[in-house]
């Protein structure tokens, strides 16, 4: 599972580079259609049958006992939700937001806390005014769905979920042993249903080579299913495994038992590995010339990696990505959260894009950065990217772009938005940056006139000490006028935060949470998001623990998934107590309240008073910079 509103781009690119060279290359998506499949009529009668035949045991759960209550009504109005959602039907917003169209569970209690106007009106008037009937719609449809999702993970598996779907079975696991367990377990209704999808996408398209992507641990468990269908029924079909999770967890990949369910593994950009794969699978190159690729010894059964050390293709030769055979129009816009920067990655269907290859700052301690994705940049001229985008827009006939870079690089964003107003190319993109300086109120301006809506980027731990203990190489400060020229030409802004920081104290993250209040009051940001710090093994942090004050917890012997490592923090500051108080505070500061509220009463326990000037941001934005 990856994302409801808009394709992940991984096939999309595969599928373009192997068109380029003349391959003949489908793509399907089967984590949309599962959901398509199980959230219809047919699916919710398949569920209900289910919670008859587990009897009392599995049915006596509150989110249970409505939906089977209120089945008629759900089984009524899935497919015209479903419909609506996908933009087919928009008259629908009407009925769903009469309040008496869709059933209601548990997840709409969450709406209780939007007290009523003063008149009596209506709750949420203030997130959509008088007009906004499609998106309060949208809100209602999602919760809808949501207790339909609650339902399928209390009654059929307990792992369900829209996005890290069983995760747990492959994040970060030293062994095969949890993953091989749930494969040997008998098939729930879920996992029959992808079975399904699974054998109709084979006859549709008769394949020789399935690729399955994995970009995240929750595509796992799924991904090894389909390949145990393919293999159970089709051994002679050929299947290869890759994507961002294998990249970053699969490293060090030892165990066998892999392989009786993918031929291949291969690691980092495919489109070298799968050129190499494909000769050798033609006859026309040994094996041991295979290119970054985990195999199974026929003889000795044990786990070799191959690289022959080939070059990988050039960011300007990968291709244009298509989006054909994915299809666009079921893709489902939801509206889980209120916030108007949040709402752009689950609402809308974005073609995901890439302005360059990797990070061209790529000197974060926290971030990956001694992997290829990361580690190795190669931009392309703007007039190939520009290309590209009208390729993709004349093949799909939407002009929103989500560019997905770690960090696009100013220069390449500045020459991409003057080629776009060159040509009188019209989109609306939004992406991911460093807050640097080169975001000039002038660069900030052209770039909204080229069509930028909104823009993430990292302010991290929000103390200039630890920024620069993170070779983050900005300042509050700067990140502060940064985030202003930015929102004052209308472009959103979305800042991810983190907190558990090697040496972090409680201090910092009080100062922290008062840094960031500040700039929600002073409109430089318009949402953000607490990340939990994690220690990975291919950051600086993870390679070098003592730069960092910190000592490493030894991993067990790994043969599987290698990525997360914990360590000790001299500072012992219990940061998961914490988190609680950022979040709350956080999530308060986005909907404009508590923002003159003080700052130690968003958390749970006692906490030190901020040490952090209650003028600070306001004179960072009048330039002190002290």
């Amino acid at each position: 599972m990856t994302q409801l509103n808009t394709p992940y781009p991984s096939t999309a690119y595969i599928t373009g580079f192997l068109r380029s060279r003349n391959f003949d290359a489908v793509q399907e998506d089967l984590s949309l259609k599962l959901v398509l499949r199980l959230f219809s009529a047919k699916g919710l009668t398949a569920i209900r049958s289910h919670i008859d035949a587990a009897g009392s045991k599995r049915s006596s759960a509150a989110i249970i006992q409505q939906f089977c209550e209120d089945f008629d009504r759900y089984h009524g109005t899935i497919d015209q939700t479903i419909a609506f959602l996908q933009g087919r039907d928009s008259t629908l917003a009407h009925r769903i937001n009469s309040r008496s169209f869709l059933p209601e569970g548990p997840r709409f209690d969450a709406l209780d806390v939007y007290e009523d106007d003063e008149e009596g009106g209506d709750p949420l008037s203030w997130a959509f005014g008088s007009l906004g009937m499609q998106d309060k719609a949208r809100h209602f449809a999602t919760l809808y769905l949501s207790d339909i999702a609650d339902v399928l993970r209390e009654a059929v598996d307990s792992r369900f979920e829209f996005v890290r779907y069983a995760e747990s079975l492959a994040a970060s696991q030293p062994t095969f042993d949890p993953l091989a367990a749930a494969l040997a377990a008998p098939m729930n209704l879920v996992d029959t249903t992808l079975r399904e999808l699974t054998l109709e996408s084979l006859s549709r398209h008769q394949p020789d080579l399935i690729l399955v992507s994995v970009p995240f641990p929750g595509c796992m468990y799924a991904a090894f299913r389909i390949a145990q269908t393919i293999k159970s029924l089709h051994p002679e079909i050929v299947t290869a495994l890759g994507g961002g999770f294998v990249n970053t967890e699969l490293r060090e990949l030892a165990e066998p038992r892999v392989f009786d369910f993918f031929d291949y593994v291969s690691l980092d950009d495919g489109e070298r590995p799968l050129l190499a794969l494909l000769e050798h699978l033609h006859g026309e190159r040994p094996q041991s010339k295979l290119a970054r690729t985990f195999v199974r010894n026929s003889d000795t059964l044990a786990v070799e990696y191959i690289d022959a050390g080939e070059p990988d293709i050039p960011f300007a030769e990968v291709g244009t990505p298509t989006w054909d055979g994915l299809p666009i129009g079921d893709y489902l816009s939801t509206l889980d959260m209120l916030n108007p920067m949040h709402r752009l990655w689950s609402d809308g269907r974005w073609n995901k894009l890439t302005v360059a290859h990797g990070c061209y700052w790529k000197k974060c301690s926290f971030c990956d950065v001694t992997l290829d994705y990361i580690g190795r940049y190669d931009a392309v001229a703007a007039s190939t990217l520009v290309d590209r985008i009208e390729a993709i827009v004349q093949e799909t006939g939407q002009t929103g772009f989500h560019f997905v870079d770690e960090a696009a690089p100013p220069k390449a964003l500045k020459t991409m938005a003057e080629e776009l107003q060159r040509r009188d190319t019209v989109i609306s993109w939004w992406g991911n940056i460093r807050f640097e300086k080169s975001f000039t109120p002038e660069l900030c301006e052209l770039l909204a006139a080229s069509g930028c809506i909104a823009i993430s980027g990292g302010l991290e731990v929000a103390s200039d000490r630890l920024l620069n203990l993170m070779k983050k190489g900005v300042s509050v400060s700067q990140v502060a006028r940064v985030t202003r020229a930015f929102s004052d030409v209308g472009i959103l802004v979305h800042a991810y935060l983190m907190y558990g920081f090697p040496t972090q104290t409680v201090q910092d993250t009080v100062d922290a949470l008062e840094y960031v209040r500040q700039m929600f009051e002073e409109g430089c940001i318009q949402s953000g998001f607490f990340h939990r710090f994690t220690c990975t093994v291919h950051s600086p942090v993870g390679k070098s623990p003592e730069d960092y004050g910190v000592r490493l917890i030894p991993l067990p012997p790994v043969t599987f998934a290698k990525n997360d490592i914990g360590f000790i923090d001299p500072t012992g500051v219990d940061h998961d107590s914490l988190g609680a108080g950022l979040n709350k505070g956080l999530y308060n500061f986005m909907h404009g309240v508590g923002l003159d509220a003080d700052i130690r009463s968003w958390f749970p326990g006692r906490v030190p008073r901020s040490k952090v000037p209650r003028n600070y941001i306001v004179r960072a934005l009048q330039g002190d910079r002290s």
